[in-house]
């Protein structure tokens, strides 16, 4: 079994594991790193891929025709065993599909098709989730990639923001026990909006009601980096306080509402996918 894919094109390096299909690095060819290293002792992840679930459901359990099933936070693709389908120097594609295991957590026939390609100076990645079974199956899907902070070395970083698109007046969310709160104020001037550790003191800013479909991260006047997403109508952004990563993570779907506890169809944020049918779901980066 392969563990880890590199992934190469003369301008970009990447690297992907079978365990989740996690991105493990993303640098340039002169070896600038730009994903956060998973240091252990501070947040091990690095780029985790969020399904069939994003953030908590309540008490931990997801409600299926009545019964309920254990799912633990953002879903069990993060921690599965992708298989390697198809790899080349700068493109592969990974599989997760529904087992026995599974199918007592998440009780659908799906599956889970991740594609990894360098394009220049561009990283695609492409998610296809597939319902395998009769019913429709009620999904989330989300990409949590954490990237560095400052993303140029020696850069501070309270020179960094994140640009939106459009302006992003609506309210943000916070989590309450894990559960999405009521909405408060955005941080977001028009389009901008500054970073700093104390935006995170109280865990992640949720949008719900995103307008953007693109957003560039970096310092200003340094080198950024543009995420496209044009099919995710949910963000999240989150860091610990002091910790040497941002994460920009675009999602359709989101932890439960406070005052939820439904069939996983009626969940906020969740799609149905037909019988036999799919949904994909894509996040590209960008070195401008």
């Amino acid at each position: 079994m392969v563990d880890v894919v590199t992934l190469r094109n003369g301008t970009l390096g990447a690297a992907v594991s079978a365990r989740g299909a996690e991105l493990q690095r993303l640098h340039t060819a002169a070896g600038e790193e730009l994903l956060w290293d998973g240091n252990p002792e501070i947040w091990a992840g690095r780029a985790p891929l969020l399904f069939p679930v994003v953030g908590n459901v309540k008490d931990d359990h997801i409600t299926v025709h009545g019964q309920r099933y254990p799912l633990l936070r953002h879903g069990f693709a993060r921690t599965s065993i992708f298989e390697l389908v198809e790899s080349a120097d700068a493109r592969c594609l990974w599989r997760l599909r529904a087992n026995d295991e599974s199918r007592l957590r998440y009780p659908f026939a799906f599956r889970l098709d991740v594609a990894y390609a360098l394009e220049g100076r561009r990283l695609a990645m492409r998610a296809t989730v597939v319902n395998e079974g009769a019913e429709p199956m009620p999904a989330s899907f989300g990409f949590h990639p954490a990237f560095r902070w400052p993303l140029v070395p020696g850069i501070a970083r309270e020179a960094h923001d994140v640009r939106f698109e459009k302006a992003e007046p609506e309210p943000i969310h916070r989590l309450a026990a894990g559960l999405l709160a009521g909405p408060e104020p955005t941080p977001v001037v028009g389009e901008r909006l500054p970073l700093a550790d104390a935006l995170f003191e109280r865990d992640a800013l949720i949008f719900k009601r995103l307008r953007s479909r693109r957003l560039t991260y970096g310092p200003a006047g340094g080198r950024r980096l543009q995420l496209d997403f044009p099919a995710m109508p949910h963000l999240g952004i989150w860091s610990k306080p002091g910790a040497g990563f941002v994460c920009l993570e675009p999602w359709q779907g989101f932890a439960d509402p406070s005052d939820f506890d439904g069939e996983l169809a009626k969940k906020p944020g969740t799609v149905a996918i037909p019988p036999k049918s799919d949904r994909v779901f894509e996040l590209s980066v960008t070195i401008l």
